[in-house]
């Protein structure tokens, strides 16, 4: 065990045969394990019979014990940093603290494993050649809207991480601002029990959570499909209001139709905002 040095452990994120090795051993060697909440790990050391001793570092007191952690390398002691699951600052704290440490010259190694986002979009049947990652969507609807408009066009494949108590509200946003259409994953309670990939277009993902509430449980990664690339041609006002006014007294399909014979746009692009108009 090197000494002077912050070990980034991941730890299970559902399954504890998920723990490597590696990751055990090295909790056991280092001095202090920083971690989220000492009662949550303190089972986790319990299993893997781990003594060493804990210091809670989380959002409200990072600042301040990475200083004092800073110090402890100073003295020559190793560190290991842990979350309550999964890859530490992937949407938890430690930012803060890996920064300081770096800053301060000393060496920082991951000791890889578990990561939740990572595990949904190796089940989900999207494209991985690009993604982006972005936490948690606003807990406000306004918010979530807000975010996902800024979306509706990026062509890969966009992750976001849900609290059971909002993945309906958020996949009813999902409907609204990216269409109907567009192709959605829930990888719920990943590693667990009660594991489930469920994969369709947006709106049949909220009829299907609706239909069943224990699907409404445990922790979600979303995951959405990127834009098509014939998605992105622009739908200007002229062409939305004509859209609007032929969905007065034509079928969605016709009308998408007939805007696109007319003004040359993609019908499918055209078929997928009329839904969205419709929704409205």
């Amino acid at each position: 065990m090197t000494t002077a040095t912050l070990y980034i452990v991941s730890t299970p994120i559902g399954n504890l045969e998920d723990f490597s090795p590696r990751a055990v051993a090295t909790l056991k060697k280092v001095d202090l394990i920083a971690v989220e909440d000492t009662r949550h790990s303190g089972r986790l050391m319990q299993h893997f019979s781990i003594s060493t001793p804990m210091l809670a570092v989380h959002d409200h007191n990072e600042r301040a014990r990475a200083k004092i952690l800073v110090q402890k390398l100073a003295q020559g002691q190793s560190i290991a940093l842990i979350s309550d699951a999964g890859t530490p600052l992937i949407s938890d704290p430690g930012y803060h603290l890996v920064n300081a440490v770096r800053n301060a010259g000393y060496k920082v190694v991951p000791v890889v494993g578990p990561c939740a986002l990572i595990a949904g979009l190796s089940v989900a049947g999207l494209a991985t050649d690009r993604f982006s990652f972005y936490g948690f969507l606003p807990a406000k609807s306004s918010g979530r809207k807000q975010q996902l408009q800024q979306l509706v066009s990026v062509t890969h494949t966009q992750i976001f991480y849900e609290s059971p108590h909002r993945i309906v509200a958020t996949v009813d946003d999902i409907v609204a601002v990216m269409g109907a259409n567009r192709q959605l994953v829930l990888a719920r309670e990943l590693t667990k029990t009660f594991e489930t990939i469920f994969s369709a277009k947006a709106s049949e993902v909220k009829c299907w959570l609706g239909a069943d509430h224990n699907q409404q449980k445990g922790e979600f990664v979303v995951l959405i499909e990127g834009a098509e690339p014939e998605q992105l041609q622009a739908i200007g006002p002229k062409e939305e209001r004509m859209l609007s006014l032929l969905l007065a007294e034509l079928p969605i399909k016709k009308a998408a139709a007939l805007t696109a014979a007319i003004t040359g746009h993609k019908k499918k692009a055209l078929y997928d905002r009329a839904l969205e108009l419709q929704g409205r």
